[in-house]
């Protein structure tokens, strides 16, 4: 029970991202849309983000963990090639929406 409600808030909150980045160039079509790509960007973090957080090791440190904001962008642009429906115009509103999304799931996380 506890996996579906924060499937649902994940979806929610990337609903509500979008709606606030959406003249910013974020599209998502509806709510189903986000519930798919809540389940999407899950697995693409778990799989993914370790190997490239590894593979960028060296220039992460550099950037004193900056470069996991690109990371996040990337990983973005990559749920929008497999979930149809979500729609992202440019690099740089991926990377205000994965920061945004990453700030709203810390609050949320925090409230519950």
């Amino acid at each position: 029970m506890k996996i579906i409600l924060n499937w649902l808030i994940s979806g929610f909150v990337i609903f509500m991202a979008a709606y606030l980045f959406q003249d910013k160039g974020v599209h998502v079509d509806n709510f189903y849309t986000a519930l798919i790509i809540a389940v999407v960007l899950g697995i693409i973090n778990a799989i993914l983000k370790p190997i490239l957080l590894l593979l960028t090791l060296p220039i992460n440190i550099l950037s004193l963990g900056l470069f996991t904001l690109i990371i996040n962008a990337v990983l973005i642009m990559l749920a929008t090639l497999i979930v149809p429906g979500f729609r992202i115009d440019s690099f740089w509103s991926a990377f205000l929406f994965g920061i945004v999304l990453s700030l709203l799931n810390w609050f949320v996380s925090k409230l519950g």
